[in-house]
């Protein structure tokens, strides 16, 4: 089978990835890097084409659609996030005593 030949993929994963490559658009990405993007996306979710073979079996994780907007909220604590604005208000509180 020749790269970029979608056979193997299922009709609902095709669905999804014009979805995306349509979301990607209209955010003003070109039209080859978004259905560059999108299939990479489809890929990262359901390991590649589903349509035959024993990987039909296993089921989309959605891994991707979760981890959006999270990442980085998610990198400090609570606590270092409130130690952090603790400082920085006592430092304002330093220099505006000068």
């Amino acid at each position: 089978m020749p790269r970029g030949d979608k056979d193997t993929y299922t009709e609902k994963q095709k669905r999804k990835a014009e979805h995306i490559e349509e979301g990607y658009e209209q955010r003003g990405v070109s039209k080859k890097e978004a259905e560059s993007r999108a299939w990479a996306t489809v890929n990262k979710d359901s390991g590649g084409g589903n349509k035959s073979g024993s990987g039909r079996e296993s089921k989309d994780s959605h891994d991707s659609a979760r981890t959006g907007g999270r990442k980085s909220s998610s990198s400090r604590s609570a606590a270092d996030r409130s130690a952090a604005a603790k400082k920085g208000w006592e430092t304002r509180r330093k220099r505006a005593a000068r």
